[in-house]
């Protein structure tokens, strides 16, 4: 799927900043693309961008209104789906990241087909893919992993296409999540293809590219964590990559939702990422690990990112507190 943009972000009435952390990783990566938000009454979030209605945002240029706020059910009330029926009159389209289709509420899909307007149910693919064939294609793949889920790995990712565009680097965020399909205007939510299709879906993401091409693909789940280890190893076998980039966020108690199962080591993680990746890509390697020191000073995390190095023999960075600049060292 290919969404336009500018963006009107929609937060409705989200019940608490969090609830907006969508639209606020959108907002974050993508500025240039918001001309702003949109806020029912009761709305505790705030993206700090200006507030616009629907009609000033159709006046603004808007293309797209993006339901950035997630609730308890993913669904949309009938107190937002009146807007969203206005967006699609004044010639916007809607885009959705929510578990609940927009193309399952009757009145929007027959004020999109009106009106000529497109509705995207970005949780789930628009299209079919084959199997994936693990043949040999060109240009560059890096593919992000975790010791477990939500640590940096689309962070981390945006942040490497960041720093190689600025070294005028040829490179592209390939975006495997709904957040990460709305900050890259396109992608596939890998989690939502069935399993034996996923590493075709990833190569048809990822396709054949010029030889000095990277492209960034963001990871999901980890080859650790009991309920998402699949995913993961499809996108590793459909990324074919040359490179790995290892993410961990430092402190957890155990793998998220699982107090049963504890953090693998970042030796241990390395080491079985790069052997599932070597299937598809007997060469290679792991170029640095991203670590999320949030839990700790800067003064203690810039101890921790050396201690790193010193055991791993690889670049260690922490994206928000020292950029990521010595894994895009070792890329060139």
């Amino acid at each position: 799927m290919k969404i336009r943009h500018p963006y009107l972000l929609f937060l409705g009435d989200a019940a608490d900043q969090l609830a907006a952390k969508t639209a606020n990783g959108v907002n974050v990566w993508r500025p240039e693309w918001c001309k702003g938000q949109f806020r029912l009454p009761g709305c505790k979030a705030d993206l700090g961008i200006p507030d616009m209605n629907i009609a000033q945002a159709a006046k603004a240029g808007v293309k797209t209104v993006l339901v950035g706020v997630a609730n308890r059910g993913g669904i949309i009330p009938p107190a937002w789906e009146k807007h969203l029926v206005k967006a699609c009159d004044l010639g916007m389209d809607i885009a959705s990241g929510l578990h609940n289709r927009l193309t399952d509420l009757p009145k929007l899909v027959a004020a999109a087909k009106a009106n000529g307007r497109k509705l995207f149910d970005v949780r789930h693919p628009d299209r079919d893919f084959d199997v994936g064939t693990g043949i040999k294609r060109k240009g560059k793949r890096l593919l992000t992993v975790g010791t477990d889920c939500s640590v940096g790995k689309m962070f981390t990712s945006l942040a490497l296409e960041k720093e190689l565009r600025r070294r005028k680097v040829k490179a592209d965020f390939r975006a495997t999540g709904q957040t990460g399909i709305f900050i890259a205007g396109s992608g596939v939510s890998i989690d939502a293809v069935i399993s034996d299709f996923v590493s075709g879906a990833v190569e048809w993401l990822a396709p054949a590219n010029d030889a000095d091409h990277w492209d960034l693909i963001e990871g999901q789940g980890s080859l650790f964590h009991a309920s998402y280890a699949g995913v993961t190893l499809g996108l590793i076998h459909g990324s074919q990559p040359d490179a790995l980039v290892v993410c961990h966020e430092h402190g957890r108690a155990h793998m998220r939702g699982l107090p049963h199962y504890k953090h693998p080591g970042l030796k241990d993680c390395i080491e079985r990422n790069i052997e599932a990746a070597q299937l598809t890509n007997p060469k290679v390697k792991c170029v640095g690990v991203s670590i999320n020191t949030q839990r700790v000073s800067e003064k203690e995390a810039i101890k921790l990112l050396k201690k790193t190095e010193d055991q791993l023999g690889l670049p260690a960075v922490d994206p928000m507190r020292t950029g990521v600049d010595a894994i895009v060292d070792t890329l060139r």
